[in-house]
């Protein structure tokens, strides 16, 4: 009996896009949220939880753009320090403790090392002297939140957590804290949340293609486009919020009927390379040489791997399609190599991601920098007194502080907005759960209480707590519940979104892809046509992929 012959009573779908599409058509809308990114879910689930009616639309999957492409880190950035931004630090240290406290399934504290390098055993006092002030105000400015405060650490301990440091130029070492998250899958609880606890409507590949108005000009809905069918209709609506990161010049310019030019995008590429590549059990921060800046690694958690990111680089191509290309990965490599002896090179690459940072565009009396590191990471929220807010800017860690103000700025065009009840709202999934073995501890860092469901699953259907990707730890059971519960469309949303498999490691991905295709194609009600067209396309992307980073597949 096949897997799609069984479904248990408690796996009955309530987040469903075939659902929210019938409601978007028939329902009157508070707000409709354009853009399913963090911010965007972060604003449908504010919004809903105050008492309004809430929409949520994405041209593409939820977190498909610069939200399932960071460096999945949730932290203050010690970097902003530099540049004064002592407030930009403070906020984000807060926000970061508020996810750490209303997603602990999927947010956690990680150790973050700073090595000191130097000559004959020595280091410069003023590069140990200015890292010092930085943690001390950085703890002050909140980073004490976590638990820990920063401590100086010897060349041995340095070792014992990376290996593969240079040992003839390591000194010591500085060790503090901060915090990883999977983003795309927070993005995806917000907006789970929103949906099975407010009732929010959430639907991906959903295309504002207009605003409709009244004669005087204020807003009355948005003009949509099934993305996977191609059918068009229109959503009520008494305002809408512009939350397309990256995108939302084409939606300023959609609703002012003028080009608009209030967003710089910075390309971020990241590399993933095999654990015994690159050993580390914590996260560890390289400066490149002769630039003022660094780079990231982070241990995968739950996998043989090590992530490296970011570079940091202004972008004026497709912003669909931002390319990692053979310099950025020659950028990342050549700055992990100047601090270790692991001597990576591209045959090390076993994943890698492109992304681009929606930056604020610099005030004609603001001083112009070429760099896009020097842009601003704060948000500014423009209510175009129409109806329409948009908002802009700001960093993944202050999602819920971006969306708490873009729905203030709402008030003028709801009949009431409650208070704002998201600093202290545990997010679905946070309820009590106690992991008995490694598979419950894997599946509950990525579903949290949801995770008796699968197990469920995989009770009546034991094939599927296979692994269903060699040299990864994801089972085939989790593949068939985002197919079922987590509103996936395609093999790519799968493959990329609801796990992050073809992050980690595109090859062996590929290589399973066939076999994950025919395993939810019940499903997703896909016939062997179907079901080749997905695999294609998951094929094309990791062959597009490595071709332009100029990496061997």
């Amino acid at each position: 009996m096949g897997i799609d012959a069984i479904v248990p009573t408690c796996f009955m779908n309530n987040f469903s896009r075939d659902t929210a599409l019938r409601a978007l058509i028939d329902t009157p809308y508070d707000v409709v949220v354009i853009g399913a990114g963090i911010t965007g879910a972060g604003v449908a689930l504010d919004s809903a939880s105050r008492g309004l009616k809430v929409a949520l639309i994405d041209a593409g999957d939820i977190a498909s753009g610069t939200s399932s492409k960071s460096s999945k880190m949730v932290h203050g950035g010690l970097r902003y320090l530099q540049q004064r931004e002592f407030r930009l630090v403070y906020e984000n240290l807060r926000e970061r403790q508020r996810l750490l406290e209303n997603a602990p399934f999927l947010v956690r504290p990680l150790p973050f090392l700073i090595p000191l390098f130097g000559n004959n055993g020595v280091v410069s006092k003023t590069v140990a002297k200015s890292y010092s002030a930085a943690l001390r105000i950085y703890d002050l400015t909140g980073g004490w939140r976590i638990g820990h405060r920063h401590r100086k650490i010897t060349k041995r301990e340095a070792l014992s957590h990376l290996p593969t440091l240079h040992t003839d130029r390591l000194v010591a070492g500085f060790l503090y804290h901060d915090a990883r998250g999977d983003d795309a899958r927070v993005a995806l609880t917000l907006a789970r949340t929103a949906a099975l606890d407010f009732n929010a409507d959430v639907a991906n590949y959903v295309r504002a293609i207009d605003i409709s108005r009244t004669s005087d000009g204020r807003v009355t809905g948005v003009i949509c486009r099934n993305e996977v069918d191609q059918t068009l209709f229109s959503v009520s609506a008494r305002s809408i919020v512009n939350a397309t990161g990256v995108w939302a010049d084409q939606i300023f310019a959609m609703t002012e009927h003028t080009p608009s030019h209030r967003i710089t995008p910075a390309k971020g590429v990241h590399l993933t390379v095999p654990r015994d590549r690159l050993p580390a059990d914590v996260a560890a921060v390289f400066a490149v040489p002769g630039e003022r800046r660094s780079i990231f690694i982070i241990p995968v958690e739950d996998a043989p791997f090590t992530f490296i990111g970011t570079t940091d680089t202004a972008y004026d191509g497709d912003l669909d399609q931002p390319d990692c290309t053979p310099e950025d990965v020659r950028y990342l490599l050549d700055t992990v190599n100047a601090s270790t002896s692991s001597d990576l090179s591209v045959n090390d690459v076993t994943g890698l991601w492109a992304g681009l940072r929606p930056l604020l565009s610099a005030n004609d009396n603001e001083r112009v920098s070429e760099r896009t590191a020097d842009l601003s990471r704060r948000h500014q929220v423009t209510d175009s007194k129409d109806g329409v807010v948009h908002i802009t800017g700001g960093k993944w860690t202050t999602y819920r502080q971006m969306a708490e103000d873009t729905v203030d700025a709402l008030s003028p065009y709801v009949a009431s907005l409650g208070r704002v009840r998201t600093k202290n709202l545990r997010l679905h999934g946070s309820g009590a759960w106690r992991p008995s073995s490694a598979l419950e501890t894997h599946l509950y860092q990525r579903f949290g209480s949801d995770t008796p469901t699968l197990l469920a699953l995989i009770e009546e259907h034991p094939e599927l707590a296979d692994v269903a990707i060699p040299g990864l730890n994801y089972v085939k059971a989790e593949f068939v519940y985002g197919a079922r519960n987590e509103m996936a469309v395609s093999l790519i949303d799968l493959l990329t979104r609801r796990t992050r498999a073809h992050l980690i490691d595109a090859r062996a991905t590929l290589e399973s892809a066939g076999e994950i295709a025919r395993l939810v194609a019940p499903e997703l009600h896909w016939d062997e046509h179907e079901r080749a067209a997905q695999l294609a396309k998951y094929t094309e992307l990791v062959r597009h992929e490595f071709s332009r980073a100029g990496l061997p597949l």
